[in-house]
């Protein structure tokens, strides 16, 4: 229950004589945290920050810029998923592009991009594949399927990033303090639990994968909390009825077929080694950036935009002096403002005020 979660979280901070940062590192849970008014519940000495687990977010301006270059295209029909659509580029977005009569279609699947290919042979289809290692399994299979059905016609823009070595960055880089990790849920269904030993090993910091809900979440915090007090350093799973300790077996392999990791650039931290997902040599018939010979462009965040400090823990949207003033949900100036796990646009919706978010749910009202 939520009192009592919340009951062991006050108990365990009221022992600690110091402030104690968490990290969230799921674009999911930063969204339940303001939604269900979590950190107005927090300890007065514990906070929680807001990291790099929007896909949308941590996507380099540069890839953004390559995408809405390919959609200039007249014989190419981009595929997207909806978050995609309103993130600024350096010429517009996706959404202005096609209003210009490019052919930008949002897809719910990227097998729809699939069968589009298959069934429109005279156009160059691209899917725009972003995410963590939750969506990489699907581009995979996506690939797969178009390697069956002979289609030259489909390629993917992929930016697919791993979760593991953004951690690493963000504890080696010492721009920011953590005292430990709210592990993401859904990255943790494919790659397991164990993966996140190293983090606890190597850089003592104690990790706990949680659910999405208030009271996961609470409980997750709790733990997390408890080992500080404690002087511990462990690593917990207390979302078992998603997460086991080898993770989807099926889904890592599809990721194994198709991918080998590369250097890549993520928005706020720059280019991490082995940290994102390029498709194999054998494979690269379907990458469109090579398909279509596009350059690479250098990134350029908008001016004055401080979402690469967001989403690494660094600043609160509400240091930004473009937050809710000339960066709103219908005029976004960075992709922490569009997607819907953005941590500016959960800040819009629920916290424009302060600090603290009113709370939806409490101890009084949710047993």
């Amino acid at each position: 229950m939520v009192t009592e979660a919340l009951k062991r979280l006050r108990e365990a901070a009221a022992a600690i004589d110091r402030p104690v940062k968490f990290m969230e590192v799921c674009g999911t849970h930063t969204m339940s945290a303001f939604r269900t008014g979590l950190h107005s519940l927090m300890p007065d000495n514990v906070q929680l920050l807001s990291g790099p687990g929007c896909p949308v977010c941590v996507t380099a301006q540069g890839d953004i810029d390559q995408l809405i270059e390919l959609a200039a295209d007249r014989d190419v029909t981009v595929c997207t998923y909806g978050d995609m659509m309103r993130v600024p580029g350096q010429r517009g977005s996706l959404a202005a592009a096609r209003a210009e009569g490019a052919d930008v279609r949002v897809v719910y699947s990227i097998m729809d991009a699939v069968r589009y290919a298959a069934e429109h042979h005279g156009r160059q289809v691209v899917f725009a594949a972003v995410g963590f290692e939750t969506t990489a399994p699907s581009t995979a299979a996506a690939v797969l399927e178009a390697e069956r059905q002979n289609l030259d016609n489909f390629s993917v823009l992929a930016t697919h990033k791993r979760v593991l070595p953004a951690m690493k960055a963000l504890l080696e880089s010492g721009k920011v303090e953590v005292d430990g990790f709210l592990c993401p849920g859904h990255v943790s269904v494919i790659i397991g639990s164990e993966p996140y030993r190293m983090i606890v090993d190597d850089y003592h910091k104690p990790c706990v994968i949680g659910g999405f809900e208030d009271v996961l979440m609470a409980v997750a915090l709790a733990a997390l909390t408890e080992q500080i007090r404690d002087g511990a350093t462990a690593l917990v799973n207390l979302y078992p009825q998603a997460v086991t300790r080898r993770g989807n077996i099926v889904a890592q392999r599809l990721i194994e077929t198709i991918y080998e990791p590369a250097d890549t650039r993520w928005r706020g931290l720059g280019v991490i080694p082995q940290s994102g997902l390029v498709l194999k040599p054998s494979y690269q018939t379907f990458d469109a950036a090579r398909r279509f010979e596009l350059s690479t462009p250098e990134d350029h965040d908008p001016r004055g935009c401080l979402c690469g400090q967001v989403i690494t823990g660094r600043k609160t949207p509400h240091e930004c002096k473009l937050f809710a003033r000339v960066c709103t949900p219908i005029h976004p100036i960075g992709p922490c403002m569009v997607s819907s796990e953005g941590t500016c646009q959960a800040w819009f919706k629920y916290n424009r005020g302060g600090l603290h978010p009113t709370p939806l749910t409490t101890g009084a009202t949710r047993q």
